[in-house]
């Protein structure tokens, strides 16, 4: 395994595992839109499928299948693309780039082997429910925050070095 990818490798083993895990447990415990409360009024795990992507876009396309396959495999390879290419000293972007190729990798899964995506994260304030996600998500979610984050910093240390 070559060191440039070694930290790729472990965080998306690690992340799709659980992802996956967790989903095959909703699939096989839970019925369609069964819920169960995990603290009362804030989170619940509800077993639903989401045929498009954040929030149900595209559920309604006929294309929507080999859209978002085709937009998962070029994202996996635009992320191994950029991790090949890093510039010195920037190692610490594998961290997200790592969690965003891992959701995505976790979310194709789904959509190959079931055309839709399992989620059951169901975080809410009483009536008030965020859509549901799930482990793929969330790496994809805190992956692209810590992406920014550190992109912010680079081009701030660059700005401050052209003073």
């Amino acid at each position: 395994m070559s060191a440039r990818f070694r930290l790729l490798f472990i965080i998306t083993g690690v992340v799709v595992a659980f992802d996956q895990i967790t989903k095959l447990y909703v699939e096989r415990n839970f019925l369609l839109h069964e819920s169960v409360t995990v603290i009362e009024n804030i989170l619940d795990i509800t077993s639903v499928r989401n045929q498009g992507a954040a929030f149900g876009i595209l559920a309604d396309s006929s294309i929507r299948r080999p859209f978002f396959i085709t937009v998962s495999i070029a994202a996996a390879l635009f992320i191994l693309w950029y991790i090949h290419n890093l510039e010195e000293g920037h190692d610490f972007l594998k961290i997200p780039l790592s969690l965003i190729f891992a959701g995505a990798l976790g979310n194709l899964i789904d959509r190959v082997r079931l055309g839709e995506v399992i989620d059951f994260i169901d975080v809410h304030w009483h009536q008030y429910h965020w859509p549901a996600f799930n482990v793929a998500d969330s790496a994809i979610s805190i992956g692209v925050t810590i992406l920014l984050w550190c992109l912010w910093r680079i081009e701030r240390k660059r700005h401050l070095a052209r003073r």
